[in-house]
């Protein structure tokens, strides 16, 4: 219906105006930008593993961590003395008495990724299809051997953390479904976007859930999941097996080829989001620079580029991750609402294509009781944990939910919403209450600031002021 670059910041500047428009652009900062941190990290762990194991290289420790993370293993007295990062504290070099420590690898490759986005979308998509290729046969291939060393055992119990450890999981990982919201970021670069984009987010939606399922009861089924916490689970499970070594290098060459392509893809996403806000008058003009040569937002495109490396150096990625997904959770709550919105909106525009429509009157109920009976079926104890009372300041993002479902409920009984957006909004947001209160208090902190900033420069320059006055 809006075949226009930004994302969920251009639908929801469309359906709910500016102020919620900055909120979700700022929000999606964090979920590009600061997503691509987790990526960089990741990479950085198994490229550093594909160089130490299967060359005759070595890359130093104090080269493959950040400097907090190895000082936390440094003094850690639990911590193992052949730790990475122990190893990296202890004999890194030292200038003016200070430790010497990054992540070089991750550094080195936002700068490529950078690099190539900057040149253009043309090379950038000739190279993430070459990427996602070889990733594609070498995930068919970790399937395919895998399987025959499955041990039922090691799925036994099933869900040893019950339903609660399943979705909160989820919600620790949701970022990874950036990707697919990534696509729309490139509506004004498609031939025919209201075409090409929902074929191109269901295609790869349906064809990765199926990769992501088959993957995870390959590793767990070939390892426990108790020693799948490493930063390259899937290098780290073959190696466990003396017949399988051999994959270990084709595991970690497809793997830093395969992070780099999330990369690529984010680092695209990011600096159209900021040449949309720009063109709003939301951000300073200089991010609706063009290059005249590549035609790519370069001002944007460099500043993603700073934004993704500088925390390389001294963030962790645990912390990184939760935040993250907490940035995406809250773009897609307000994407489904704005379905919700323009579906009762008598002035909303003709389009194409269309959520189908179901009537929540009937749905949600039946729906809702057949998740509770699914669920006690699965994980019984998950109800006999369930204690919110008595009040307690820690249980805040669960009072949230409660209330905004029955809210939602209210008005889906009310005005007969469509079942799919609703359930979409029910769920991401469920999710995002699974995220905890720390990094709820995170997460606000981050609107907080973006708010402000958009009292100060954002409010008074915006083109949407300018228009009414």
């Amino acid at each position: 219906m809006i075949p226009v670059s930004g994302s969920a910041y251009t639908y929801s500047y469309m359906v709910f105006g500016e102020l919620f428009a900055w909120l979700i652009g700022w929000s999606l900062i964090m979920e590009y930008a600061i997503g691509n941190v987790t990526v960089a990290l990741s990479w950085s762990e198994y490229f550093c593993h594909l160089i130490n194991h299967q060359t005759p290289f070595h890359i130093p420790e104090w080269l493959c961590i950040d400097f907090f993370s190895a000082k936390h293993q440094y003094a850690n007295p639990l911590s193992s003395h052949q730790s990475e990062g122990w190893l990296a504290y202890a004999h890194a070099p030292e200038i003016a008495g200070i430790k010497i420590i990054f992540d070089a690898p991750a550094v080195l490759i936002n700068v490529l990724i950078t690099a190539l986005v900057y040149r253009g979308i043309r090379e950038s998509r000739n190279v993430s299809n070459i990427m996602v290729v070889i990733k594609i046969i070498v995930v068919l291939l970790v399937i395919a051997v895998g399987i025959g060393y499955i041990q039922q055992d090691n799925w036994s119990p099933f869900l040893p953390n019950g339903f609660s450890g399943l979705t909160g999981s989820i919600s620790a990982v949701f970022f990874a479904y950036i990707g697919f919201d990534a696509i729309s970021t490139t509506a004004e670069e498609c031939h025919n976007p209201q075409k090409d984009l929902p074929r191109g987010i269901f295609f790869a939606l349906m064809i990765c859930t199926v990769l992501y399922v088959l993957v995870a009861l390959v590793l767990t089924g070939m390892v426990s999941y108790t020693k799948l916490n490493v930063g390259d689970p899937l290098a780290y499970v073959f190696d466990t097996y003396p017949a399988l070594q051999w994959m270990g290098g084709i595991i970690a060459v497809s793997a830093v080829v395969a992070m780099a392509s999330v990369m690529l893809v984010f680092q695209i996403g990011q600096p159209r989001i900021w040449y949309s806000m720009s063109r709003d008058g939301l951000l300073p003009k200089a991010f609706q620079r063009i290059h005249p040569k590549y035609k790519t937002p370069s001002f944007a495109t460099l500043i993603t580029g700073v934004l993704v490396g500088l925390p390389i150096f001294f963030i962790d990625i645990t912390m990184v991750t939760d935040i993250c997904s907490a940035g995406t959770l809250f773009a897609f709550c307000l994407v489904c609402a704005g379905v919700l919105k323009l579906q009762h909106d008598p002035h909303r525009p003709e389009a194409k294509f269309k959520t189908p429509y179901f009537n929540s009157r009937y749905g949600l109920p039946v729906l809702c009781i057949l998740i509770l009976c699914i669920t006690y079926m699965i994980s019984p104890q998950l109800y006999s944990k369930i204690n919110i009372w008595p009040l307690h300041w820690t249980y805040i993002p669960s009072y949230v939910f409660i209330l905004v479902t029955i809210i939602i409920f209210y008005q889906a009984m009310r005005y007969r919403y469509s079942l799919i957006p609703t359930l979409g909004l029910l769920l991401c947001f469920y999710m995002l209450s699974e995220l905890g209160l720390k990094n709820w208090m995170y997460f606000t902190a981050w609107l907080i600031l973006g708010l402000l900033i958009y009292l100060i420069y954002g409010y008074h320059n915006s083109h949407l002021k300018s228009k009414t006055l």
